[in-house]
């Protein structure tokens, strides 16, 4: 099974936006790396929104 390209793009401009890795270093990562790297963001950002 092949991962969608859009969502493989999507999660490495989240990744890199907020984290400023370089896009191959991303890339890099495995599958599921990558994923927890995703919500761990949001995970942040979930908290510095709600100002804690």
């Amino acid at each position: 099974m092949t991962y969608a390209a859009e969502r493989l793009l999507e999660e490495v401009a989240y990744v890199a936006y907020h984290f400023h890795w370089p896009r191959a270093e991303i890339l890099d990562l495995e599958h599921h790396e990558r994923q927890r790297w995703v919500r761990e963001i949001a995970r942040i950002n979930t908290r510095m929104n709600e100002g804690r």
